[in-house]
């Protein structure tokens, strides 16, 4: 009979305890649910008063949009608000496609500037150079005009026809162009680097895209390369998926690239490899930098953590949070973040902890104390929360002031233009070469276009004389600040001669993309490029490709000391505010 009792005791205990769990979470959904609507309706009321009783008159889009887009500031980067009027964005951000002409623009002066043309596109058909200043669309003047408008102008249905007027060399033309489909080509360039060595730049995980490293792998192995580069490096990433069918380049079915978990347990997933490779031996080398991102450090993470290649270059950006779009109303639409994703070996690489962000709002670099160790398949150790760390870590280029300053001040793009217009029988790379005149009239050019700076030594040193002088101490120690003045006083001749081989690097790099296009420049510029040449090197040598892979060589560090206001070589491809078009 005791136990008889006993035994209703317990039922009805954990009869009362499920109840008690199922009215506290229906009691905290009810509390959340009303929550957001006593907020939203705080929302609503505010917005009819303000439209009501405001001095002026509201633009409710403009208002309700800057209101999202605070609101999700305080969330992540990556979780975005896209208006109706953005959605071709969205389109090109997962397709690649567009309607439009097949070009960049930049901005940075009172009119935009063509900064690329694409090879066999609208743009480029019609006649337009990169470098050709935009004048008019369809007669209506564009002095002003900042490139996301001027972007949208251009933009339109496949079929139609744009009137543009241009400037170049100091001449107006006008050029009648066809809008087409563009559909910007996510390997802008594949060729062989030596008689073994297979080079792929990839730029972009856009939908099929993985048919163009396909076809790049395909058309090296047929000219009877034995060992493959992919350069990753820029690649902003993209879909999810693509990264997975491009690791199944080389690896072959069954293997599970990524996964993913977040708090809609719908969308935890697990991407495996469902196709036979197009080669599981071929020696591989991955080149990533600081803007290597998303499905880029997907690809370099699994080549990593399957031990199926050497990763080369610099850590990468850190992104491991995955977006999907929502359809809203209006035919609007939100890029949200819905989960992080885990690539072979179980890690993390996401580096900026938007979850628990500072009093200030900022957010910090997950701290070395929640990083953890994981290991490849062979064994290697490698860590989480902070992007790709490379097999062979190999630090670019770090240009001087005054290349910088040439650079970004576009001194060396519009040279370019010059010397393209002043050499027209160019026909071939090989045919190409910058001489001592060519770098005596970019000297002169510079000379006509009245081009000066300050290094930020200078810089620093005037500030000096000023607070010295403030505070009397000047007086004091003159001839220490005038001797200062005198030994570290640079002139531009002098700049120029020094670092000449850089500034040659950036205007060969530039005016070759004049006549072979995207491809041509980096035909080019991977003859010198210390990080291809390493991974060349690495793919070369068999025993220390297998060691590195082994675990036995340790990780080389290849680097410059970073100078005051320099920059990364490899992180200038857009130093203007490019746009498509």
């Amino acid at each position: 009979m005791k136990r008889i009792r006993s035994a209703r005791f317990i039922i009805v205990t954990i009869i009362l305890i499920v109840a008690g769990v199922s009215v506290s979470f229906l009691s905290t959904q009810e509390t959340r649910d009303f929550k957001i609507a006593k907020n939203l309706d705080i929302f609503l009321t505010l917005f009819r008063e303000l439209n009501t009783f405001y001095v002026d008159e509201l633009v409710p889009d403009k208002l309700v949009k800057t209101g999202i887009d605070n609101m999700l500031k305080t969330l992540d980067p990556y979780t975005v608000y896209y208006p109706e009027s953005e959605g071709d964005e969205v389109a090109f951000m997962t397709t690649g496609k567009y309607g439009g002409i097949g070009s960049l623009v930049r901005g940075g002066g009172e009119y935009v500037v063509i900064s690329l043309v694409y090879k066999g596109f609208p743009a480029d058909v019609a006649g337009i150079k990169t470098g050709d200043i935009l004048k008019k669309v369809d007669g209506v003047s564009l002095k002003g005009v900042g490139t996301d408008v001027v972007s949208e102008k251009l933009k339109g249905n496949p079929g139609t026809i744009i009137n543009l007027t241009i400037e170049r060399n100091g001449k107006e033309m006008d050029f009648a162009v066809k809008r087409e489909k563009i559909v910007v080509p996510t390997v802008p360039y594949f060729g062989m680097v030596d008689s073994n060595t297979g080079y792929i730049r990839f730029s972009s995980f856009t939908q099929n895209s993985t048919d163009d490293v396909r076809k790049a792998l395909t058309e090296l192995k047929n000219k009877n390369a034995s060992r493959i580069i992919l350069d990753l490096r820029g690649n902003p990433g993209g879909l999810l998926t693509e990264a997975v069918d491009v690791v199944n380049l080389f690896v072959g079915s069954g293997n599970e690239i990524v996964s993913t978990k977040g708090k809609v347990k719908q969308f935890d997933e697990s991407f495996k490899t469902t196709k036979t490779a197009i080669d599981e031996k071929i020696p591989l080398a991955v080149i990533i930098n600081r803007s290597s991102a998303s499905a880029a450090e997907i690809v370099a993470g699994a080549v990593q953590d399957l031990d199926r290649g050497v990763i080369v270059g610099q850590r990468s950006y850190g992104k491991g949070l995955v977006q999907i779009t929502r359809p809203l109303s209006y035919n609007t639409q939100l890029k949200v973040t819905t989960a992080k994703y885990y690539i072979p070996s179980g890690r993390c690489i996401q580096a900026l902890d938007f979850s628990h962000p500072n009093e200030d709002g900022s957010v910090g670099i997950i701290p070395d104390s929640l990083i953890s160790e994981f290991k490849t398949r062979s064994g290697r150790v490698v860590k989480d929360g902070g992007g790709i760390t490379p097999d062979i870590e190999v630090a670019p280029e770090i240009l001087s002031q005054i290349a910088t300053e040439l650079l970004y001040r576009n001194y060396i793009f519009d040279f370019a233009s010059v010397y393209y217009w002043m050499h027209p029988g160019i026909k071939s790379i090989e045919d190409f070469k910058f001489t001592d005149q060519d770098f005596t009239d970019f000297k002169n050019y510079l000379a006509g276009r009245k081009f000066s700076y300050r290094t930020i030594t200078e810089i620093s040193l005037n500030e000096l004389i000023t607070n010295a002088k403030r505070e009397k101490y000047y007086d004091t120690h003159k001839e220490i600040f005038t001797e200062l003045q005198k030994e570290l006083n640079h002139t531009l001749d002098n700049d120029l001669n020094t670092f000449r081989h850089e500034i040659t690097g950036l205007l060969e790099d530039e005016i070759l993309g004049r006549y072979f296009y995207e491809e041509g420049a980096i035909a080019w510029t991977i003859k010198t490029d210390e990080q291809v040449l390493k991974a060349t090197e690495i793919l070369n040598k068999s025993q220390y490709y297998n060691s590195i892979l082994e675990g036995k060589k340790g990780s080389i560090l290849i680097t410059r000391e970073p100078q005051d206001n320099a920059i990364n070589a490899s992180l200038v491809e857009n130093p203007g505010n490019e746009v498509n078009i």
